[in-house]
């Protein structure tokens, strides 16, 4: 019998209307995300992925169709249900890393289980196990603007695994960083990743996307390719 999908969506598409424009963001897409996938979407301006990042990341609602992020419909949810969705389910990972500068890489990465009620004491310890995971077990009283931009990025990663959550869903992790440490970040991912972790990544560069297993690009609101196979073709044929 097939495992259920962490993500599974049917049918979905997102318009947003005006008193005198209707725009399809997404228009009738479908796919199913399997527990353990490291899964890349790709698209150019204007495609849908930001849309279809927002709807996976349940800080939007599609306007028809069917949403389930392990095992539970998001599309009907309320305000209040998608942010604790989101606190339970999904580790975030921006370009933009959402960092407090002036703090402890310790203590950005202890954050997320404050907020959850866990103790200090595993708070302290979880955080260092997760930086020591990234490879920062020698920057932990480092504040986060002591650091360069590829090492933020891996607090933000330390951070988004604390809660041991269903899906990391990952926002152009590597926009803000050189090409060396990109790759690093993504060799990171990819480690997560072999460890039983599911990724889902939205990136607009070949390069970065070729770095997971599958590969779905989108256009005009649209899946164009899906793909886990020939990779370097998939990403040949389409000019993001």
């Amino acid at each position: 019998m097939k495992n259920q999908p962490i993500i599974s969506i049917k049918n979905l598409s997102k318009i947003y209307k005006t008193d005198v424009l209707e725009t399809v963001a997404l228009d009738n897409i479908s796919f199913e995300v399997q527990k353990g996938e490291f899964v890349a979407i790709m698209g150019p301006s204007g495609s849908g992925k930001s849309t279809l990042m927002h709807i996976i990341g349940a800080l939007d609602k599609p306007t028809v169709g069917t949403y389930i992020l392990d095992g539970e419909n998001v599309e009907n949810l309320t305000d209040d249900e998608l942010a604790d969705i989101r606190n339970r389910k999904i580790g975030f990972i921006f370009q933009s890393y959402n960092l407090l500068p002036r703090i402890t890489t310790v203590k950005n990465v202890m954050l997320p289980m404050s907020y959850a009620g866990v103790s200090r004491q595993e708070r302290e310890a979880t955080a260092i196990k997760y930086l020591k995971l990234v490879g920062l077990g020698d920057r932990l009283k480092h504040t986060t603007n002591q650091i360069s931009g590829g090492q933020q990025q891996r607090v933000a990663i330390a951070r988004a695994l604390t809660m041991h959550p269903s899906i990391l869903l990952a926002d152009e992790p590597t926009g803000n960083i050189a090409s060396a440490q990109a790759e690093e970040i993504m060799a990171i991912f990819q480690k997560i990743n072999d460890e039983g972790n599911t990724v889902v990544m939205i990136t607009h560069e070949p390069d970065i996307a070729q770095h997971a297993k599958r590969i779905i690009v989108i256009r005009d609101g649209k899946i164009v390719t899906d793909s886990s196979d020939h990779k370097q073709k998939v990403i040949k044929d389409q000019k993001i």
